[in-house]
């Protein structure tokens, strides 16, 4: 049923989580684990100034090593659990760039965890996992995790 699924993970506990959904998930069908982290660019392009001396030091390169770790984890746990699994840094408009590469990979369903929160916080900020929902056109399986879990972490 499916041969290709995409894990979007931004390394919080509701991505922990639905990792280890989308792991068990490629290991019940035999499918090859996409795993992609979005550097979202509105984070560190809003920043004009030139306080950072060296490219190493701005906000783009800690989104981008956060981004390695957690795919570095996943891919940890994958390969632990015989899963076929490739992962992609990748920068844009995190939901945008989320159903653009599943698009590119061809997935068979995405994969994504959210943090439960309060209907009135979704209303003011929305979710990456929500717009994501509405773009694709493709399965998609979303992970919840309750807030206090990921309080905790």
């Amino acid at each position: 049923m499916y041969d290709t699924i995409l894990l979007a993970t931004d390394g919080t506990v509701a991505s922990e989580n639905a990792a280890s959904h989308a792991i068990e998930l490629a290991q019940a069908h035999d499918a090859d684990l996409r795993v992609v982290y979005v550097v979202d660019e509105s984070v560190y392009t809003a920043y004009s100034g030139d306080e950072y001396v060296d490219g190493a030091e701005g906000p783009e390169h800690g989104l981008e090593e956060t981004g390695e770790a957690a795919i570095d984890a996943v891919r940890r746990e994958a390969e632990a659990a015989g899963v076929d699994v490739t992962g992609e840094l990748r920068h844009g408009d995190p939901a945008e760039t989320v159903v653009a590469h599943a698009d590119e990979v061809d997935a068979d369903l995405l994969v994504l965890g959210t943090r439960q929160r309060p209907e009135e916080y979704r209303a003011l900020l929305g979710s990456v996992t929500d717009r994501v929902l509405r773009l694709a056109t493709r399965p998609v399986i979303v992970v919840k995790t309750e807030a206090e879990a990921e309080a905790g972490a």
